[in-house]
C-alpha cells in the first residue's frame, strides 16, 4: 500500500468532517473489500454518510472479525488487494461518503504470526519492539525481572512438565516450547543448555 504524502497533507489540512449517519461492515473472507465497494451506492440511497470498517489490517490466519490483528503494515489479504481498496474508497470519495476506521491499537494478536510479539517472547526487553507492548519489566518480584510472565498452563508447572505436555522443538533455525496450540521461542543464550542436552543423548547411542 503506497501513500502519497501530498495528498495525505492536503487532506490533513481540510477542515474535520463529522460524520453525519454510519453504517458498520464486518469484512471477512465472505464480505471483501468489492463486495463492500458494491453496496456503496445502496448505503449512499439510504443517507448513510460513513462506512465503520472493522478492522481491515492483517489477523492472525483463522481469525474471522480481524480483532486479532498481527501485522499493521499490511491488509487482510482475505480481503482483497490494495487495489480493491483503493477503488472502494474512490468510490466513496464519487459519493461524496467518508470511511471510519477501527484499527484497534490497544491489543494484537498473540501467536507466531505476530511477528512483534515473536521478538518480544524472544529477546526480550533488547527487542527493538518491547517499547510497542505495555509491559511491566520490573514487577514487585524481582525473579520477574525482564520477564514476560503469560498465565497459559492448564496446571502447576511441575505438573505440566512431568505429563509431558511441554515439548521443545526446532523449527525454522529458532527453538520453541510447544504447549498445545500455543508456541513460544526460546531464548537464544538457552540454546546452548538444549544442544549440551542433545549432544549428551547423542553420545549415548
Amino acid at each position: 500500500m503506497t501513500i502519497d504524502l501530498q495528498t495525505l497533507l492536503n487532506d490533513l489540512m481540510q477542515p474535520p468532517r463529522i460524520p453525519r449517519a454510519t453504517y458498520r461492515l464486518q469484512f471477512n473472507q465472505d464480505f471483501t473489500f468489492e463486495d463492500a465497494q458494491a453496496l456503496v451506492p445502496y448505503l449512499d440511497s439510504l443517507g448513510i454518510s460513513d462506512i465503520y470498517a472493522s478492522p481491515l489490517f492483517k489477523p492472525r490466519s483463522a481469525s474471522t472479525h480481524g480483532y486479532d490483528t498481527v501485522d499493521y503494515n499490511q491488509f487482510n489479504p482475505k480481503l482483497g488487494t490494495d487495489e480493491d481498496f483503493e477503488a472502494l474508497v474512490s468510490t466513496l470519495h464519487q459519493h461524496e461518503m467518508g470511511l471510519l476506521l477501527d484499527i484497534v491499537p490497544n491489543h494484537m494478536g498473540v501467536s507466531t504470526e505476530n511477528v512483534w510479539w515473536t521478538d518480544v517472547l524472544k529477546e526480550g526487553l533488547t527487542s527493538e519492539y518491547a517499547h510497542y507492548f505495555d509491559i511491566d519489566w520490573r514487577p514487585q518480584n524481582r525473579y520477574l525481572d525482564d520477564k514476560v510472565l503469560l498465565p497459559v498452563l492448564g496446571d502447576h508447572y511441575g505438573r505440566v512438565l512431568e505429563a509431558g505436555e511441554l515439548q521443545v522443538v526446532y523449527w525454522h533455525g529458532d527453538f520453541y516450547i510447544h504447549y498445545y496450540e500455543h508456541q513460544f521461542p526460546l531464548t537464544p543464550e538457552s540454546y546452548g543448555k538444549i544442544l549440551h542436552q542433545v549432544f549428551a543423548k547423542l553420545s549415548e547411542v
